[in-house]
């Protein structure tokens, strides 16, 4: 059987990205309800937020779903603390040190998983013990690793030097993607664009509509001396992308990012001076559908591929 789906319980191995302004309950329980699994992004809430949100995922699914913290954030004891109370059974980590949580969440029975982008940071998440490990490429949305590493690469490097089940994330946008990724030596796959711009996102409608409309180059990393993201260009992208590679100090740059960038650009709609993270797959995304359609579509098109594969066998 699948590792991930006996890990998750699930009847698909697709995981949901846990993705700041766009992964609230409705979402992450359409993505179980569908048959993957559906994080709840904690990133972008306050505890009791996230309490919320939790509270309504668990009325609106009888389906495993998780939640997705990242590290770097002052209120994530509290975080951590409604999760454990609320009985959620899946935490994904990201952005912070593995060994931080992991042993405490498992300790209550959690499923741990840990978000990485390069070999260190796996072999480190092993060895705190997590259950599983999402490997990011440089094609995803968002805040990325400094290597630039493809997903393409990063699969196979990672499988090579770690033992548990590998999830392939960044750039997955179809079912030849999926195909490609388990090809390649993953368990499983994490989604986040599609779903960021599906019927069931929290985001903003102005902002799914950037999604549909970006095109070949028009997202793009920035900050890649600080804290690399990936951006849909935009006139907040060309100020802070010139300050960027005019030498700014960290200091200027955070000053010019401010508050609430992200906020404004995906939850509020402001297309102009918001931040717009998505990844390059963004490109191949021409409509807003629900959970379901995009679920069942890739599907569709992973059995479609291991069938025509099937018949190339003897390339």
């Amino acid at each position: 059987m699948n590792k991930i789906k006996q890990l998750f319980n699930i009847k698909y191995p697709i995981i949901q990205g846990g993705m700041i302004w766009c992964s609230g309950w409705k979402l992450a329980s359409a993505v179980s309800n569908a048959g993957g699994l559906g994080l709840i992004g904690a990133g972008s809430m306050h505890p009791e937020v996230v309490m919320d949100h939790i509270q309504k995922c668990k009325k609106a699914t009888d389906k495993p779903f998780g939640v997705n913290v990242p590290l770097l954030y002052p209120q994530t004891d509290e975080i951590i603390d409604i999760i454990i109370n609320e009985g959620v059974k899946i935490v994904f980590t990201s952005a912070g040190n593995p060994a931080k949580y992991t042993a405490l969440l498992k300790e209550k029975g959690i499923i741990v998983v840990h978000v990485v982008a390069n070999k260190k940071f796996a072999l480190k998440a092993q060895a705190a013990g997590v259950d599983a490990i999402v490997a990011e490429g440089f094609e995803a949305g968002g805040h990325n690793g400094f290597e630039e590493t493809t997903t393409m690469v990063m699969i196979p490097m990672l499988r090579e030097i770690v033992d548990i089940p590998l999830i392939a994330a960044g750039g997955i946008g179809s079912g030849q993607a999926i195909y490609a990724a388990l090809a390649l030596g993953a368990d499983g796959v994490q989604v986040g664009s599609l779903f960021a711009g599906s019927e069931e996102s929290s985001a903003h409608e102005n902002f799914k509509k950037a999604i549909l409309d970006a095109d070949d180059g028009d997202t793009y990393l920035t900050l890649k001396k600080y804290v690399p993201v990936r951006l849909i260009r935009n006139e907040f992208f060309n100020i802070i992308h010139k300050a960027d590679l005019e030498g700014s100090t960290r200091e200027e740059l955070m000053n010019i990012l401010g508050r609430g960038r992200a906020k404004a650009g995906m939850f509020e709609g402001d297309l102009k001076e918001g931040e717009l993270e998505i990844g390059q797959v963004s490109v191949n995304i021409k409509e807003i559908r629900s959970v379901y359609k995009i679920i069942d579509k890739l599907i569709i098109e992973f059995n479609i591929t291991a069938s025509t594969m099937k018949e190339k066998s003897d390339f």
